[in-house]
C-alpha cells in the first residue's frame, strides 16, 4: 500500500492553471508546486504573470511558464494546447479557476435584477463556463495520455444556492445572475465531464465560500454570522482540498462537488 506522501506527490507531473495571477490561482499553483508539480499559469494580458512565476519558480524549484491568454477570445483558447506542448510535452492536470467578475465599470453587472445586461451576461458565462468547457475537450488528449488525468472545476456556493441580499444592504457590492448561472452550470458539466472522459481523466469541483478580501466591515460581520465556522475564507484553505483533487489522494473520486465554505450551505 503507498504512503500519504507518494499519493500527494506530483513530481514529473504539469498543471494547466487558468487565472494564475489571481488570489486563488496563485494559491491553488503554489500547493501543486509545493507538491513537486510542473506549473503553466495562464491569465490576461497585463497581469502579474512573471512575477507569480518567478516567484513559485524561486520558492519551490520548479518549472514554471506562463502564457497571457485571454480566455473570453476563442480563437486565442485554441493556442493553449500548442504553448503547453511546446514547452512542457505533457498536461496531468487542469485547473479551471479562472472567473469573469467584473468591475466597477462594467455595465450591467453589480445592478438591481432589471438592469443587468444581456451583453455582461454573455461574456461572464463565456468566461465561467464556455472556456472550461473548451480548455477542457482541447488539453483532454494530453489528460487522457498522461495516465493521471485530473480536471478540477472552481465552482462557488452561489451555483449550489441563492444569494442571501441581506448582506450586500448598505454596499457597493451585490450578486449578478450570470455569475450564479455560469457557476451552476460548471457544477453540472463537472459531473457530466466525469461520466464522459472516465476512466482516463477523473473530473471534480471545488465551490468556494466567500474569502476575506477587504470586504466592507458589515458586510464581513454578517458573512461571518451566517457562517458556521464564523469566519470568512482565505486562500490557504483551500490548499487542501486542491492537493486532494489533483494527486492521487483521490485516485478514485470523480463527479464530486466539494464545498470549502466553513458550513455555509450546511444550514
Amino acid at each position: 500500500m503507498r504512503s500519504l506522501d507518494s499519493l500527494m506527490n506530483l513530481e514529473g507531473r504539469v498543471a494547466v492553471v487558468t487565472g494564475g495571477t489571481g488570489h486563488l490561482g496563485e494559491a491553488m499553483a503554489g500547493a501543486l508546486a509545493e507538491l513537486g508539480c510542473s506549473i503553466c499559469l495562464l491569465d490576461l494580458p497585463g497581469s502579474a504573470l512573471q512575477d507569480r512565476c518567478d516567484e513559485l519558480c524561486s520558492r519551490w524549484k520548479v518549472e514554471v511558464a506562463g502564457f497571457e491568454v485571454d480566455l473570453e477570445q476563442e480563437s486565442l483558447r485554441v493556442s493553449v494546447p500548442v504553448l503547453v506542448a511546446d514547452r512542457f510535452g505533457r498536461a496531468d492536470i487542469l485547473i479551471n479557476n479562472a472567473a469573469f467578475v467584473g468591475d466597477s465599470t462594467l455595465k450591467g453587472w453589480v445592478v438591481p435584477f432589471e438592469e443587468q445586461r444581456i451583453d455582461t451576461w454573455r461574456r461572464a458565462l463565456e468566461v465561467n463556463i464556455t472556456a472550461a468547457f473548451h480548455l477542457s475537450q482541447l488539453l483532454s488528449p494530453m489528460l487522457r495520455a498522461s495516465g493521471n488525468g485530473s480536471i478540477v472545476n472552481v465552482g462557488s456556493i452561489y451555483g449550489v444556492v441563492g444569494p442571501d441580499l441581506r448582506l450586500y444592504e448598505g454596499t457597493a457590492m451585490g450578486n449578478p445572475a450570470a455569475y450564479a448561472a455560469s457557476k451552476g452550470g460548471l457544477v453540472q458539466l463537472t459531473r457530466w465531464l466525469s461520466s464522459v472522459l472516465a476512466p482516463a481523466v477523473r473530473v471534480n469541483c471545488i465551490s468556494p465560500g466567500g474569502i476575506a478580501r477587504g470586504q466592507p466591515a458589515v458586510f464581513a460581520e454578517r458573512y461571518a454570522s451566517r457562517t458556521p465556522l464564523r469566519r470568512m475564507g482565505t486562500e490557504e484553505d483551500f490548499k487542501g482540498a486542491i492537493a486532494y483533487f489533483a494527486s492521487d489522494l483521490s485516485a478514485w473520486v470523480t463527479g464530486e462537488n466539494l464545498m470549502v465554505d466553513g458550513g455555509w450551505t450546511a444550514w
